[in-house]
């Protein structure tokens, strides 16, 4: 469903009315397009005090903007704040970005560069510590569509100092429009590499960096499935589009429309890992979990089966065929494996207890197999967190409430599926090797929620 408020603020008499009555004013969000693959405008970089990592300039480089240490209309602004060791420092912060936010254009990028808090020096990590609430608020003020973000870079983890170029993928992903509905986050980057025994798999063309890589997404034939399957096959993937054998018509078509195998198959099935691995024989690069439902009601009128049918879709097939796929080897080394949580598994939602627990659980999941999983088997765990996402779902939830979700965000307006795809082709990346345990909010910094 269109969102007319989004386009009544578009034109000169919705700003005029919406600003004298104080009403949110949206910006409409620029995404990544084959014509417009960047931001417009050049890259300011920037340090405060002095930078404990190398290579930044490198990895600057790679975002395909040009990067500058001065610019009046910067598309992109990205501060190396990783020396920031006190609170003093802290003012090092001010002092660089203060007389340059402004100047920020339209629909662009703050990228703050940190480092993991010290468990050994309180002072070094009151300090970067700050940093986080530093960003959620700038996040929350910035408006005109743009976004800022946090990454941690482990510097303390590696003698003698650290280098940025891990931090590649985050960067382009994060100073690119496919990360236009992610702001306020924190992404903290390992200096583990999972890949132990074997090299990381060269991207030979950045255009369709997963080619060669064969990726299952799950719960595919519609919604933000379908727009994962979308994206992964424009970057290049072999796909295998999952969903119920019910969704079989959908599913098919939507297999047909992007050169995929459609597979019909309940996830919760007791076989769903033999029939997953008998489709990829060679062997899966990317596995998406996404199928997902809801059987909404307070908890006081629910009933023992509504709460078990989520449980079961939403995580315990998901911890079940992970299990299986990652012991059978069916997940191939330097593989990834991306899964879907939600805001209310952050935040909570009345009627919700079922569905939060579920989503919750994949949180926990996430941070609890990633360091295992790479350690064992060459693989990274991640999720996203979809917030208000237009779909056919949202689009059915009545008017007032609909109107909340979308306006209760930093962007003030609702996701688009592709959103949740663009931050999931991203962990899908080769790359993407530092980039593990992470749970990314794709939510435009809703107000909902840590």
């Amino acid at each position: 469903m269109a969102d007319r408020y989004l386009h009544l603020t578009g034109t000169a008499p919705g700003r005029f009315l919406t600003r004298r009555l104080g009403l949110p004013q949206p910006a409409p969000l620029r995404r990544w397009t084959l014509e417009t693959p960047h931001l417009d405008g050049p890259l300011l970089h920037l340090t405060a005090g002095t930078s404990a990592v190398t290579g930044v300039a490198e990895a600057l480089m790679t975002s395909g903007l040009t990067v500058t240490e001065r610019a009046d209309r910067p598309a992109a602004i990205v501060l190396d704040a990783t020396g920031v060791a006190t609170a003093a420092g802290l003012g090092d912060v001010h002092a660089a970005l203060h007389p340059v936010v402004r100047s920020l254009a339209p629909g662009g990028r703050i990228v703050v560069l940190g480092t993991v808090p010290s468990p050994d020096d309180h002072h070094q990590a009151a300090a970067q510590q700050a940093l986080e609430g530093f960003v959620r608020s700038l996040g929350k003020e910035i408006g005109r569509g743009s976004t800022v973000q946090l990454v941690r870079i482990p510097v303390a983890r590696i003698p003698g100092g650290a280098s940025a170029h891990a931090a590649g993928s985050t960067l382009r992903f994060l100073l690119s429009p496919r990360s236009a509905y992610v702001s306020g986050q924190v992404i903290e980057l390992t200096s583990a590499a999972p890949e132990s025994g074997s090299a990381p798999t060269p991207i030979t063309d950045p255009a369709a960096p997963l080619t060669g890589r064969t990726a299952l997404v799950t719960g595919a034939a519609r919604g933000i499935g379908a727009a994962v399957a979308s994206v992964l096959a424009r970057d290049g993937a072999r796909v295998i589009a999952l969903d119920v054998p019910e969704a079989r018509e959908e599913l098919e078509r939507t297999a047909d429309r992007l050169g995929a195998t459609a597979l019909p198959l309940d996830i919760t099935a007791p076989d769903a890992a033999d029939r997953i691995a008998a489709a990829a024989p060679d062997g899966l690069g990317v596995l998406v979990h996404n199928a997902g439902i809801t059987r909404d009601r307070r908890l006081a009128n629910m009933p023992a089966d509504r709460w078990a049918s989520v449980i079961e879709v939403n995580l315990d097939s998901v911890l079940r065929t992970t299990d299986e796929l990652l012991k059978a080897g069916t997940i191939t080394r330097g593989g990834r494996i991306v899964a879907t949580a939600s805001i209310a598994g952050i935040a909570g939602n009345t009627g919700q207890t079922n569905y939060a627990a579920s989503k919750a659980g994949i949180i926990g999941l996430v941070r609890s197999l990633g360091p295992r999983a790479a350690a064992e088997h060459g693989v990274t765990v991640n999720a996203v967190a979809p917030g208000f996402i237009e779909t056919k779902m949202t689009a059915a939830v009545p008017l007032f409430i609909r109107e909340a979700g979308r306006r209760m965000n930093s962007l003030s307006q609702g996701g688009l599926p592709v959103d949740v795809a663009e931050a999931v082709a991203w962990f899908a990346q080769p790359d993407s090797t530092a980039v593990n345990g992470q749970v990314l909010r794709v939510c435009g910094q809703s107000l909902l929620g840590a």
